[in-house]
């Protein structure tokens, strides 16, 4: 059972490489991590385990740990399995919706169409994962959530070069708003088919990423 301290520094260490503080195969060295956060190498050793687990980092015998590097293709891989959970969240949700979530719904729409409007990429961003946070919720189905928020943790640093893309947001909005419309109509089979629609746009537009990044290599 994890000690007070260490649950606090693994939330800091996750948070910190989900916000992309850390690039690709940089050192995670335990003695800066103990001044960063202010613990001892056994809490700070212990934390790193977590988002080790994860996908996030990986732990080398004798040479410590880094960041774990994920490369387009296994984004790829990771986001056509996304697909297929993502996909049973957004069924599930059309199911449970309440008119006030709908509510929250349209209104998160709303929201991005303004974002889009007004060329806002981050507020978009933000946004985006708001409101497939919100579709979580609503669905409230834990095992599909616990799949989905591992596989989102090792891609989420591509997500955010994605979102970025000149012209991907007047792409998936559309894409969000079908989905917005399908879950608020309760229309399981719609949303699970918009989800999926979407979520296979995302894949593409990864390919599309890796092609460049080979051409340019």
């Amino acid at each position: 059972m994890s000690t007070p301290v260490e649950a606090d520094v693994t939330g800091a260490i996750r948070d910190a490489l989900l916000r992309g503080e850390y690039v690709p195969r940089q050192r995670l060295v335990e003695a800066d991590l103990c001044e960063q956060f202010g613990a001892g190498r056994a809490d700070v050793r212990s934390a790193l385990r977590q988002p080790a687990a994860e996908g996030l980092a990986e732990i080398r015998r004798n040479r410590g740990a880094r960041v774990r590097e994920i490369s387009f293709a296994e984004a790829i891989r990771i986001t056509e399995v996304r697909r297929v959970v993502e996909g049973l969240i957004a069924a599930g949700a059309a199911q449970r919706v309440s008119r006030a979530q709908a509510e929250k719904l349209r209104d998160i729409g709303a929201d991005m169409a303004k974002a889009v409007a007004d060329g806002e990429l981050m507020t978009y961003s933000d946004l985006n994962a708001r409101l497939h946070g919100c579709v979580r919720d609503i669905a409230d189905h834990e095992t599909a959530e616990q799949v989905l928020e591992r596989l989102r943790a090792q891609v989420v640093r591509h997500q955010f070069v994605l979102s970025l893309v000149p012209g991907r947001a007047h792409v998936s909005l559309p894409q969000h708003q079908r989905i917005i419309v399908a879950i608020v109509s309760e229309d399981p089979a719609a949303a699970e088919a918009a989800m999926r629609d979407h979520v296979a746009s995302v894949v593409e537009a990864l390919r599309t990423l890796e092609a460049r990044q080979e051409r340019a290599s």
